[in-house]
């Protein structure tokens, strides 16, 4: 008898399992992984891992990536792809910089340059992409030198912004109570995130609200499905198409002044490979590159996974730039993996 209740058991979660959405099940892969990360490093390494700020920290120093992702995460589940938000990210710090520093500028008119910049690249990639229907790849490839060549033109000398409103912003902590920690010095000091975080955490929240509970949403992934099954249901492919490259410019743009701010500094160097993080973090969130599946909430814990394992990395003495390569590559792979699975039980 409890063997034939067992058996039911077990079936009965592999239906649940089965019938799951794919973009549920790979959410819950992804959350599952962190988790068991996070807690073998505590458990084994111990260390920073066991205070709250080490958690803190990957938030902190991820907090643009974490918006950057979710634009991409969004384009992805259109079944397009944009790679030149690294290229913007270093133009955008590039800018404000000298507006800042060497014009004497404001810093709430920084932020609307930001702005300008992301837009005015998600504008015009969107409209190649989606009406005069280019290769995303090409045309985002192209925007990307284009970002990178700019950021050069605008000044060849990295430097440290001193401007002192920005400085200001910059040096602003929200104090997290109760889960600080007590120094070498014994001295306590109290758990903090940077302003950059609490945006982050909007954008996610809005980004999620958007794909699970609006019509827009709904299109972004029936675009990113099929487009034939799309047009048949009567949504504008194209122009759902471009509202998603426009939303990423602008994410690229809130992204670009949040690294910005975190950095404190122009140079041309800035947010190399950002663009590459931030692709392999949605997949590692289950984004699926061929579009029609993903979460942001999955996008979210990706990038913490994606921290997570360099800072392991880094724990044990391999912080050497090729293990952290090495590693990336290796968990990059596993989530492919994984998502060639899930997509296998549609053919069972």
């Amino acid at each position: 008898m409890s063997n034939n209740n067992s058996s039911a058991s077990g079936s009965s979660l592999g239906n649940r399992i089965k019938n799951m959405t794919d973009t549920n099940l790979l959410l819950m892969i992804t959350i599952i992984i962190f988790f068991l990360m996070y807690l073998g490093a505590m458990i084994f390494l111990q260390g920073g891992f066991l205070r709250w700020q080490t958690f803190f920290n990957i938030l902190n120093n991820n907090a643009s990536l974490i918006i950057l992702s979710c634009g991409l995460s969004l384009v992805m589940i259109t079944g397009s792809i944009d790679i030149s938000v690294g290229g913007i990210t270093a133009l955008i710090s590039m800018c404000c910089a000298v507006y800042l520093d060497y014009k004497g500028g404001n810093v709430a008119v920084s932020i609307l340059i930001a702005l300008a910049i992301g837009i005015a690249f998600g504008l015009f990639q969107g409209l190649l992409i989606a009406y005069l229907d280019i290769q995303p790849f090409i045309v985002t490839l192209a925007g990307m030198f284009f970002a990178r060549g700019m950021t050069t033109i605008v000044n060849t000398k990295p430097f440290n912004v001193a401007h002192e409103g920005f400085v200001a912003l910059k040096n602003t902590r929200i104090n997290v109570p109760g889960l600080g920690f007590v120094n070498p010095k014994g001295i306590y000091v109290d758990a903090y995130v940077e302003i950059g975080v609490i945006v982050a955490l909007i954008v996610v929240v809005v980004m999620f609200c958007l794909l699970r509970w609006t019509k827009l949403g709904r299109e972004f992934y029936a675009v990113g499905g099929k487009n034939e099954s799309a047009l048949m249901l009567g949504i504008n492919v194209k122009r759902t198409k471009f509202l998603a490259h426009l939303i990423c410019g602008l994410l690229a743009g809130i992204g670009g002044y949040i690294y910005f701010l975190h950095a404190g500094n122009g140079s041309a160097l800035n947010a190399a490979g950002m663009e590459m993080n931030a692709i392999a973090s949605s997949i590692i969130g289950g984004t699926m590159l061929s579009g029609g599946v993903g979460n942001i909430g999955g996008t979210f814990f990706g990038v913490l996974s994606f921290s997570t394992i360099q800072n392991i990395v880094a724990s044990v003495g391999l912080d050497e730039a090729w293990w952290t390569g090495i590693t990336k590559a290796a968990m990059l792979c596993l989530f492919l993996l994984i998502q060639s699975i899930v997509m296998a039980r549609k053919k069972k």
